[in-house]
């Protein structure tokens, strides 16, 4: 839902934490869950790493929204769903999160969330697709090689969403 933006994204905040460089995450450099690689794309120019210290909430929002919210089409989805399916796409990809989505509504997952994907979904119980969005993304991460150094956290985290995202729905 379009007034689910603001609220979805401290959510998202509130699990992506501040600045890291964990040599064991493929991600490299990140603050508040965004990537040096990824912030450098949506700047279209390379940053430091004190840039990437510096980053606010702020700063990051309209990439957020673009990079995520925007692409899962947010603001069409019913409550709930929406957060489910952002934190998923924040975490594991635009892709995956879209072609669960389409899975769950029964419609050629491609990934690529058209109107008629989007009639599907809405056809569908916001309280069942939130569930079916955490249980295949935990079903994904379970499956991970560096779940055994992350699990914990992730499926922490999976859990947390499930629990909010079925009360929003």
């Amino acid at each position: 839902m379009k007034e689910n933006f603001d609220k979805c994204f401290d959510l998202v905040l509130a699990h992506e934490g501040g600045y890291v460089n964990d040599p064991r995450d493929p991600g490299g450099r990140t603050n508040l869950g965004v990537t040096q690689r990824a912030w450098e794309a949506f700047l279209n120019r390379s940053v430091t790493e004190a840039e990437m210290r510096r980053l606010t909430p702020p700063d990051v929002k309209a990439f957020y929204k673009a990079m995520y919210w925007d692409k899962i089409k947010g603001d069409q989805l019913p409550a709930g769903v929406d957060y489910a399916a952002y934190d998923l796409a924040v975490n594991s990809g635009v892709g995956r999160a879209a072609k669960y989505l389409q899975e769950i509504a029964g419609v050629p997952a491609d990934g690529i969330i058209g109107p008629k994907s989007m009639e599907a979904i809405l056809a569908c119980d916001p309280q069942e697709m939130t569930d079916a969005i955490c249980d295949m993304r935990l079903e994904f991460l379970q499956r991970l090689p560096t779940f055994a150094t992350f699990g914990k956290g992730w499926s922490r985290r999976v859990a947390e969403v499930k629990e909010k995202a079925t009360s929003m729905a």
